[in-house]
C-alpha cells in the first residue's frame, strides 16, 4: 500500500488538535489501499500543544511529532515536516479544520490521475472580514502581475504532492520562505480544486492584519525584483523631469530675469523628493535584509525533541 504523510504545522493548537486527529481519522478510515501517517510539527507553542501531541502519539501508532526549540514560523514548520516525510504522497494542511479532511478522496484521485500535485483554492472567502478579503484579492492580483510565478486567487497551502515534487521543494533551502510561491515555482503538473471555506470552530486565528502584510511582503520580494526596477524607472523619470524644469528655468531667467522662488513650490518639491527617497531606501532595505539573513547561513529550524528516532521508526 502507498504511504501518505500528513504534515501539520501547529502553533498553540492544544484545543483543536485532538478534534483534528479524530475528524481526520474518520475520513482516512473510509479510504482503502493507503496507509496514513501524521507528522505534527510544534512550532514553539506557548500552550500544551506538545503535551497533546505526545498523548496522541501514545494513543495512535501512526502519529509522529517534531517540536522546535522556539517559534520559527509556519513556513519552517512545513519545511521540517516535508524533510521528515518519506511517503509516496505528502499532504500539507492546517490543524484548525479550516482545511477539511473530507477533501482527501478527491485530492488523492487527482494525483492518481497523473498530477504531481492537487491543490485547493477558495473561490469565496466566507467568514472573513471585507477588509481581509479585499487585501487578499489585491495581493494575488499584484503578485501575479509582477512575478513569473502565478497563483490562483484564494490559493492555500492545503495540497497533496508526489514524492518527486516534495524532493524538489526540499532543494530550496532559503531561510525566509514563501511556500505558496515555492510550490508554484518548482513547477510540475498541478490540479486545482475549489473548496468552500470552513470557519474555525475551536480557538482563534493566529494571523493578524500586520502579520498578513508581512507575509505578503515576503511573497512579493521572494519571487520578483519588479519593485527594484520600479525604483530605477521612477528615478529616471524624476531626473528627466528635473532636467526639463532646469532648462525651462534657465530660459525664463535669460528672457524675463530672475524671479523670487516660491515657498510652496520649493516645499512641495522637497517633500515629494524626500518621500521618494525614503520609499526607495525602504524597498532596497527589504531586499538587502533578505540577502543579509540568507548570507548568515543559519538553519531553517532547530528541533528540541521528536519521537522520530531514525528511518526504522517509520515502519509502523
Amino acid at each position: 500500500m502507498k504511504l501518505i504523510d500528513i504534515v501539520v504545522p501547529c502553533y498553540n493548537e492544544e484545543e483543536v488538535l485532538p478534534l483534528f486527529v479524530s475528524e481526520t481519522n474518520t475520513v482516512i478510515d473510509t479510504i482503502s489501499g493507503y496507509r496514513f501517517r501524521y507528522i505534527l510539527v510544534n512550532d514553539g507553542s506557548r500552550d500544551r500543544t506538545l503535551d497533546v501531541m505526545k498523548t496522541l502519539a501514545s494513543r495512535y501508532g501512526n502519529v509522529k511529532y517534531i517540536s522546535f526549540s522556539r517559534n520559527f514560523g509556519k513556513e519552517s514548520a512545513m519545511y521540517a515536516g516535508l524533510s521528515a516525510s518519506t511517503g509516496d504522497y505528502v499532504i500539507v494542511m492546517d490543524a484548525d479544520l479550516q482545511h477539511p479532511p473530507a477533501m482527501f478522496p478527491q485530492m488523492i484521485d487527482g494525483v492518481e490521475e497523473g498530477y504531481d500535485c492537487c491543490a485547493l483554492y477558495r473561490a469565496k472567502q466566507e467568514g472573513e472580514s471585507r477588509l481581509r478579503r479585499f487585501v487578499s484579492k489585491i495581493f494575488f492580483s499584484f503578485q501575479n502581475r509582477i512575478s513569473d510565478v502565478k497563483m490562483p486567487e484564494g490559493a492555500v497551502d492545503y495540497r497533496i504532492m508526489s514524492r518527486r515534487m516534495v524532493d524538489a521543494i526540499l532543494r530550496l533551502t532559503e531561510v525566509q520562505r514563501f511556500s505558496k510561491g515555492i510550490f508554484c515555482w518548482v513547477g510540475f503538473n498541478t490540479k486545482w480544486i475549489e473548496y468552500k471555506n470552513v470557519e474555525r470552530t475551536v480557538g482563534t486565528t493566529k494571523w493578524s492584519l500586520w502579520g498578513l502584510f508581512k507575509y505578503a511582503l515576503d511573497g512579493i520580494t521572494s519571487f520578483s525584483v519588479t519593485p527594484l526596477r520600479f525604483i530605477a524607472v521612477l528615478g529616471f523619470v524624476i531626473s528627466l523631469l528635473s532636467f526639463i524644469y532646469i532648462i525651462i528655468t534657465l530660459i525664463q531667467t535669460l528672457i524675463i530675469g530672475v524671479e523670487v522662488p516660491g515657498y510652496v513650490t520649493t516645499l512641495c518639491a522637497v517633500l515629494f523628493l524626500g518621500g521618494i527617497v525614503e520609499m526607495s531606501v525602504g524597498i532596497l532595505g527589504e531586499y538587502i535584509g533578505r540577502i543579509y539573513m540568507e548570507a548568515k547561513g543559519r538553519p531553517i529550524y532547530i528541533v528540541s525533541e521528536t519521537n522520530i528516532d531514525d528511518r526504522s521508526d517509520y515502519n509502523f
